[in-house]
């Protein structure tokens, strides 16, 4: 058997000094690719939280209620369906012309979609043309967000370091996740603000204009931003790949794909289910009060923010394949104790969500991973093509597979994300194994 990961050395990752502690331009570069993230990925899921009102201004008023849901939240998936193939496109074109040029383009083709989806007129006034209208601005989104994550990973990670790669992907994944929080903040914020009625006939459109226009701001901010040293110095040494990167990804690199969508598997889980999904899982089967599970929601969220910045900062000290287990251990057990004892007694609700939070943060150290287990020629494309196809593969299939199964046994969520960790703690252990090759490969002397 062939357990080796990569076929061919590459010298361009020397273009940053390895040992080098962080420095200021190291701080910006983070926090401008942090912050473009929060608010690219804000951008993504302000959808879902207005889509109920969506769903009755854009579809025929006599439609019935459960094919009108069925087909909002069929175009919300469809920016899942998407991103595979947005996240491949702008990473060949980042392989070949530069991690920059297609980190601006993803926050851009982000950017106009959101703002056009709060301005554009509804089924009332354009007809059937406004839900096909909504769904051609969710696929962009989509392809937009498929390249974002990637390409911010990659850009970071060749900007900072090598000792500090795992920092710099812990607060790229923290900007990530904080988008998530602002949403759930911008939400909370219109309810209370305006009654129902006001959020439907105008205010819905206020949280699509405010993303749609601060993606234009970050853009503009990300025009201060250089080229990565890893990129440039390939371009000297005219190291670029000469094949198209994906079909190279195919034929020298499958272990590594297989390692990178094994370790996304386990993002998607912690995310999918213990951040989006349970709140309404406690609302349903215990009937918890929907603003107490909002608030504890959003606690858990800090954490996975706290806990995202740990791992990372713990991954560069111990090694990627070590945390990783005890992070996915962590959230195994925590998310378990959790969940069963919810659905008995509620008084430790927010300590233990909190704790469950701090564990999700395993996302800081699964980018560093897959950075790490491909070499810089192809390393946008491979990253990409791992990531975004486990993404649209489990994310789109975990709701549906707990939600089919919670109807068995209650605690399925929690059997669904303690097998998971088994799959991170494999992955870990694969990590372990074959870190001086990866290393070797993509970072050679």
């Amino acid at each position: 058997m062939n357990t080796k990961i990569h076929t061919q050395p590459n010298s361009a990752d020397d273009g940053n000094a390895p040992h080098r502690r962080l420095n200021r331009s190291d701080a910006k570069t983070l926090s401008l690719s942090a912050l473009g993230g929060a608010l690219e990925f804000y951008d993504f899921v302000i959808f879902v939280y207005f889509a109920n009102v969506v769903g009755s201004l854009f579809f025929p008023a006599d439609m019935p209620e459960w094919l009108r849901q069925v087909q909002t939240y069929g175009i919300f998936a469809a920016g899942y369906l998407a991103r595979p193939l947005g996240g491949v496109i702008m990473a060949h074109f980042g392989d070949k012309l530069g991690r920059k040029r297609m980190f601006m383009m993803s926050i851009f083709l982000m950017a106009v979609p959101t703002l056009a989806i709060g301005l554009m007129p509804t089924y009332e006034t354009i007809g059937i043309a406004a839900p096909l209208l909504l769904l051609l601005f969710r696929i962009l989104q989509g392809a937009a967000i498929g390249g974002e994550a990637p390409g911010a990973w990659v850009f970071v990670t060749e900007h900072v370091s090598k000792r500090h790669v795992g920092f710099a992907c812990g607060v790229l994944s923290a900007g990530l996740v904080a988008g998530i929080l602002i949403g759930s903040l911008v939400t909370t914020f219109l309810h209370a603000v305006y009654s129902a009625e006001e959020i439907h006939s105008f205010a819905w459109r206020y949280p699509f204009i405010l993303g749609g226009l601060s993606g234009f701001v970050t853009m503009y901010l990300r025009r201060w931003l250089h080229e990565t040293p890893v990129f440039k110095a390939m371009e000297q040494r005219k190291e670029l790949a000469e094949d198209l990167p994906l079909k190279t990804v195919l034929k020298g690199h499958i272990p590594s794909v297989v390692v990178s969508m094994a370790v996304t598997w386990v993002l998607t889980a912690a995310i999918v289910v213990t951040i989006l999904m349970t709140p309404a899982l406690l609302q349903k089967l215990i009937q918890l009060d929907p603003q107490t599970s909002l608030e504890a929601n959003s606690v858990a969220i800090i954490f996975v923010l706290i806990g995202a910045l740990v791992c990372g900062a713990l991954a560069d000290r111990f090694g990627n394949g070590p945390i990783l287990a005890i992070f996915s251990v962590g959230l195994g057990a925590s998310y378990w104790v959790f969940y069963s004892t919810m659905l008995q007694d509620t008084s430790l609700l927010f300590p233990l969500y909190a704790l469950v939070g701090f564990f999700v943060g395993l996302v800081g150290v699964v980018p560093a991973i897959a950075v790490k287990s491909f070499p810089p020629a192809i390393r946008f494309t491979g990253l990409s093509f791992s990531y975004n196809l486990a993404y649209a593969i489990f994310g789109g299939t975990t709701p549906l597979v707990v939600s089919t199964l919670i109807n068995e046994d209650p605690l399925a969520p929690a059997y669904y994300v303690t097998l998971v960790c088994c799959v991170g703690v494999l992955a870990s252990l694969a990590v372990m194994r074959f870190r001086v090759r990866l290393d070797v490969a993509a970072n050679p002397a």
